[in-house]
């Protein structure tokens, strides 16, 4: 028969309660491999959401092949001449790259707006992990969305007629480029997403956003058609700044300067609002 011993605390001494599990509330705790694998299981779990409602990728999958349709054949014979398509689909498909980016950036601060609502984010925040990793784990399987939606427009602007007059290597740079700019306009609609209340709210929002900047650029049409002071616009638009240096990239053509705008624009955005966005985070209720 085995006897326990028990140890007592001396006399006037508090008995001493189990200490309470640590949680990582200040994301320096967190070590850099730990936060890796926090980002990597919290990106299987996003995934694994799309795989289980197929239909979440409708979005990704139908929009690059309505939105190439549609401008090559509305648009292409009045901007670049009637049975002039091809050459037009070598302008817009750059373009439209870097318009996939914003369309599906606008569909992860739904998503947050949505995990939210549902209770997911607060049993997260209840974990030991950084609240970084949350964020960024949306944005990375959102990147996997966006690279499929440029893959499925690059394919059907190929049948179009699309030509790369470069290299496939200065083709990857342009697609590498809009997945950087996207991934910071992402940190946008987060902070949108975290901000207003319901999901139609980020949608009207993001739409306010949206539309000026697109239809302000050089991605549908050249811009010295423009009056003055939308052209003035257009030289700044972030957004024409990543469709000229994608185009210049398959079509040939000085990328130097656009393409150091993109990156500076989406570090500025990424600097300003990635921070904003995980304090918000952290203090929504």
């Amino acid at each position: 028969m085995s006897t326990t011993t028990v140890t007592k605390s001396p006399v006037g001494a508090p008995d001493r309660a189990p200490a309470p599990p640590r949680r990582a509330d200040a994301e320096g705790r967190i070590g850099l491999r730990a936060n890796l694998r926090h980002i990597g299981a919290l990106a299987r779990r996003n995934a694994l959401q799309i795989k289980q409602d197929p239909e979440s990728m409708f979005d990704a999958v139908f929009m690059p092949i309505i939105f190439i349709l549609l401008f090559v054949y509305v648009f292409g014979g009045a901007i670049s001449g009637k049975g002039n398509n091809d050459a037009y689909v070598n302008y817009v498909a750059p373009g439209l790259m870097a318009m996939m980016g914003m369309n599906i950036a606008m569909a992860v601060g739904v998503g947050i707006n949505d995990d939210f609502k549902k209770g997911v984010m607060d049993r997260f925040r209840t974990m030991p992990i950084a609240r970084s990793s949350v964020l960024i784990a949306k944005i990375v399987v959102e990147i996997g969305r966006m690279l499929i939606a440029t893959a499925i427009l690059l394919g059907m602007s190929f049948l179009l007629g699309l030509t790369i007059h470069t290299s496939v290597l200065h083709l990857f740079a342009a697609i590498g480029l809009s997945m950087v700019f996207g991934a910071s306009l992402m940190w946008i609609f987060i902070l949108i997403g975290l901000t207003v209340k319901t999901a139609q709210a980020v949608q009207g929002m993001a739409m306010m956003v949206l539309m000026p900047l697109q239809f302000g650029s050089s991605i549908f049409a050249p811009t010295t058609t423009m009056p003055g002071w939308l052209e003035t616009f257009t030289d700044y638009n972030p957004l024409s700044n990543l469709a000229d240096a994608a185009r210049n990239l398959i079509n040939g053509g000085p990328v130097a300067h656009s393409v150091w705008m993109t990156l500076g624009w989406a570090l500025a955005i990424t600097v300003v609002t990635a921070p904003l966005a995980v304090s918000k985070f952290r203090k929504k209720t």
